[in-house]
C-alpha cells in the first residue's frame, strides 16, 4: 500500500465529525451542513478514503451480539518473541484489540466475550500461549465511553 501524504484542514475536520455523528449521512445532507458543494464533499470524501484518513466501516455493539462481558489482559512474555505472540493472539476470536505498551506487560489486549466463564476459558487460551510468561486480567465491570469519535 502506498501512503500518501494528505494534510486535513478545516472542511475535512467537518466532514469527518459529521460522518462519526451518521456514518449514512448522504453526500448532499453534509453538504448542506457544512455548506459546501456536494462535488466538494465528494472530492473531500475520496480523497480521505483514498489517504487512509477516513475508513467506512459499520460499528457492531458487542451486547446486542451477546458478548456481555470483557476484560483488559496485560501480557508478560519472553524477550524476542513479541511478534510470535501477536500473530497467535491475532487467531484467538474473543480478542479485539492488540497493543504495544511500555512497561512490564509489553502487549495490552482487550477481550469481549458472553460471560465470565468464557473470560476465563480465553485467559486459558491465552496463557497457553508459547513464551507468554505472566497475564495480569482486569475485568471490565461497566463501560462509561466508547467512542470513535476523535475531531
Amino acid at each position: 500500500m502506498v501512503e500518501i501524504k494528505y494534510e486535513i484542514d478545516d472542511l475535512d475536520r467537518q466532514l469527518i465529525h459529521k460522518l462519526s455523528q451518521d456514518g449514512r449521512m448522504s453526500f448532499r445532507q453534509l453538504a448542506e451542513e457544512i455548506d459546501v458543494t456536494e462535488k466538494t464533499v465528494r472530492m473531500r470524501y475520496k480523497n480521505l478514503i483514498d489517504t487512509n484518513t477516513l475508513e467506512v466501516v459499520g460499528v457492531v455493539n458487542p451486547i446486542a451480539l451477546g458478548l456481555k462481558a470483557g476484560a483488559i489482559i496485560q501480557i508478560k512474555l519472553q524477550s524476542n518473541s513479541i511478534n510470535q505472540v501477536i500473530e497467535e493472539l491475532q487467531q484467538i476470536q474473543e480478542v479485539r484489540y492488540i497493543s504495544l505498551t511500555s512497561g512490564e506487560y509489553p502487549l495490552l489486549v482487550q477481550i469481549n466475550v458472553s460471560d465470565h466463564d468464557a473470560i476465563t476459558d480465553t485467559v486459558l487460551k491465552i496463557t497457553g500461549i508459547a513464551h507468554v510468561t505472566d497475564i495480569n486480567t482486569i475485568v471490565q465491570l461497566d463501560i462509561y465511553k466508547n467512542t470513535f469519535q476523535y475531531i
